[in-house]
């Protein structure tokens, strides 16, 4: 009896990883977050389907009930699979829930998935990295208020002069970029918002920093901030425009 915590990847079904498309299709039990719905046509048509996902104007399922759900399911079968969207252990309750059942006895496995920060920038044609001019990335998430932050840590993230990629950011974006302006970050900064990555409903918008607050994309969405959001590597000339 195990409890599979899987990564169901950034959207596309297909972008599942080879193992957790196959625990899926083993599964007796699926309890999965709304993001990774999509991938709920790979589960046996036997297997008994909880929702628990956080949807936008209904009361979300509590933690600790999901916690009750995934002890007492992965005591009584055999493949209990928690989906959850992107990987397990990067801004979702992955750590929390495998704590929980360390502590209640129950096995389980956790099985990576790619996470939207990777995923969107690439799907967009947005480097990450570039050689010999992006040395690095960080990833926030947006769902704290910014302003909450210690004071000098808006001026250490600009002063990296990577990429900033931010993830669930809905009600906090515009409060983000007004943080890194003010920390020095320079208002015509490129940025690139992606909704729904690797969807067909993907859409990507680019635009200055300083204009991030006129954005209407609805969630998800998956802001990459820094030189490397003017690109379009899907469009190869974008290259050699920003190089020249």
């Amino acid at each position: 009896m195990t409890v599979y915590l899987v990564g169901a990847g950034p959207g596309d079904p297909e972008l599942i990883s080879v193992r957790g498309a196959r625990l899926l299709g083993a599964a007796d039990v699926v309890i999965h977050d709304r993001l990774a719905r999509p991938l709920l046509g790979l589960a046996a048509p036997s297997a008994e389907i909880i929702d628990v996902g956080k949807a936008r104007g209904a009361t979300p399922v509590p933690q600790r009930e999901i916690n009750d759900l995934l002890v007492s399911h992965g005591r009584r079968h055999g493949c209990v699979v928690r989906l959850k969207g992107g990987d397990p252990l990067v801004f979702a309750r992955g750590a929390e829930e495998a704590a929980v059942l360390c502590a209640a006895g129950v096995d389980f496995e956790l099985v990576p998935g790619i996470s939207a920060a990777l995923a969107a920038p690439s799907a967009a044609g947005v480097p990450l990295t570039l050689r010999g001019v992006l040395r690095s990335f960080t990833v926030l998430t947006g769902h704290e208020d910014p302003r909450a932050a210690p004071a000098d840590y808006w001026h250490a993230l600009v002063a990296l002069h990577g990429t900033i990629v931010v993830l669930m950011a809905a009600r906090h974006i515009r409060a983000i970029a007004a943080c890194l302006i003010d920390a020095g970050m320079a208002p015509a900064t490129p940025v690139a918002a992606i909704h729904a990555a690797t969807t067909g409903a993907e859409r990507v918008e680019r635009c200055r920093l300083d204009a991030l607050a006129e954005s209407r994309l609805p969630p998800p969405v998956t802001y990459v901030i820094g030189e490397s959001a003017a690109l379009d590597l899907r469009r190869p000339t974008s290259m050699g425009a920003s190089r020249g």
